[in-house]
């Protein structure tokens, strides 16, 4: 693992290794304090960090940062991160124990929120092999490397989409971000990682897989299941991440709304494309610090789709579909080789693709073995039905409609796939599931 920008070597734990670690503490000491510490400044430091980042890539963001550096959207930095604000008397319990301490002025505070501030930025955090947090193995290369673009996303305060193709680890990768985000950040949650029901058992396993360290929960059920688990486990807030379906989130918004989350993971990210879409609607009220996509459906070359995708990243950048048309000029550049070079400078700082033919050179090509199995007995009497009903289609040569010839050919398709696809084929009634699979050359 390497350090750049850092004046020294950090060492694990300390302030300067972990510096959301002071920023988290002083925001909550304000906090509960009551005090009247302004983060204007933290405020402006942040977002022109990012604005600074966004204009070293292209000049696209030259046209869109400028005038909404001029607006004032919600800092990450002055959202208070985490779980449901305390009640009133466990507030007056820290009020009254922080009585007897050295209260400094605020100008003395506000000096230290600037100090730690700039040591925040002054740290870059890179591995060179998989971390140690990882235990159910060690991360490949170009998964390391997809480690270090999310975290040096995170680190300049950029949401992003990871877009490997499908078997390459996205999950692994993610699962590894948040680790960092807990043991060298000491960001444990809370966080959200929104999947397809059909996943999310997946999801689970390869949380105590790879992370164990990381305390995952699973939001799934009827009312009552729901019910319980928010009241038992979701809010008392003893979890770091909650993973959870599109509908459950639908059904549970009112709850989920509640929390202050440091990451919005979405699976399958295509999901929100559409802007007005139910899921996408309710995933733009979360209160969120970071956000990250993840779909290993290549992009397409659709503008408003594409907009919608980077207004959820970046909703104080790109918060206008008008302009952003305009800036492309789609009346000009439709089905040119220049709409499309637009569409990739677009993308490039937010977006990291890999295919397997590219990172994974290490395996061997694909071997393809055909075996040839000929038709069961049941199959060739009904491939020669088949062939004796339509012999006049297939001895009129020349003269023969190429509509039924297909469908001729259909038909003995589905004899060599399966002679039940055929009605009548199978015995009964009564139907029965535990009678033994009729013999073909498919089942073999």
């Amino acid at each position: 693992m390497a350090f750049f920008r850092g004046s020294s070597s950090p060492v694990p734990g300390s302030s300067l290794f972990r510096p959301d670690t002071l920023t988290h503490r002083s925001t909550c000491f304000c906090f509960f304090l009551g005090t009247s510490v302004s983060f204007a400044s933290l405020q402006q430091a942040d977002r022109s960090n990012r604005f600074e980042y966004l204009l070293k890539q292209t000049e696209l963001f030259a046209h869109f940062i400028q005038p909404a550096a001029q607006k004032t959207p919600t800092s990450p930095l002055k959202m208070k991160p985490g779980r449901p604000r305390i009640k009133k008397d466990e507030k007056q319990n820290l009020l009254s124990a922080g009585d007897n301490r050295h209260r400094r002025t605020e100008q003395e505070e506000d000096e230290e929120l600037l100090s730690e501030s700039s040591k925040a930025t002054n740290v870059c955090t890179r591995f060179d092999e998989s971390p140690t947090y990882v235990k159910g193995g060690k991360l490949r290369d170009y998964q390391i490397r997809g480690l270090n673009w999310l975290i040096s996303l995170y680190e300049n305060g950029i949401n992003g989409i990871l877009a490997d193709e499908m078997g390459l680890g996205k999950t692994l990768q993610t699962i590894s971000l948040l680790g960092y985000m807990k043991h060298y950040r000491n960001i444990p949650g809370p966080h959200m990682v929104l999947v397809p029901k059909s996943t999310l058992y997946n999801w689970m396993n390869e949380f105590n897989r790879w992370v164990p360290s990381i305390k995952a929960v699973c939001l799934i059920g009827d009312k009552d299941e729901r019910t319980a688990f928010i009241r038992d486990i979701l809010l008392p807030g003893e979890w770091d991440v909650c993973v959870t379906s599109y509908e459950m989130l639908i059904k549970e918004r009112a709850v989920f709304k509640r929390f202050n989350w440091r990451y919005l993971v979405i699976d399958e990210a295509h999901r929100i494309k559409n802007e007005k879409s139910k899921l996408s609607e309710i995933v733009r009220e979360f209160k969120t610090t970071n956000r990250l996509l993840l779909t290993g459906t290549p992009l397409q070359n659709n503008l408003h789709e594409l907009w919608a995708l980077l207004n959820f990243l970046l909703p104080d950048v790109f918060n206008s579909s008008e302009d952003f048309d305009a800036w492309f000029d789609t009346n000009n550049c439709l089905g040119d080789q220049k709409l499309v070079e637009r569409l990739h400078i677009v993308l490039r700082p937010f977006l990291l693709r890999r295919i397997k033919a590219d990172v994974e050179k290490s395996l061997l090509p694909k071997k393809e073995v055909k075996i040839y199995v000929g038709l069961s007995k049941m199959q060739r009497e009904w491939y020669t039905k088949i062939l004796m009903k339509d012999i006049d289609i297939l001895n009129s040569a020349g003269k023969m409609d190429k509509m039924r010839l297909l469908n001729v050919l259909m038909q003995l398709r589905k004899c060599c796939n399966h002679p039940y696809l055929f009605d009548g084929a199978e015995p009964g009634p009564p139907y029965t599931t535990d009678l033994p699979t009729a013999p073909s050359s498919s089942s073999c």
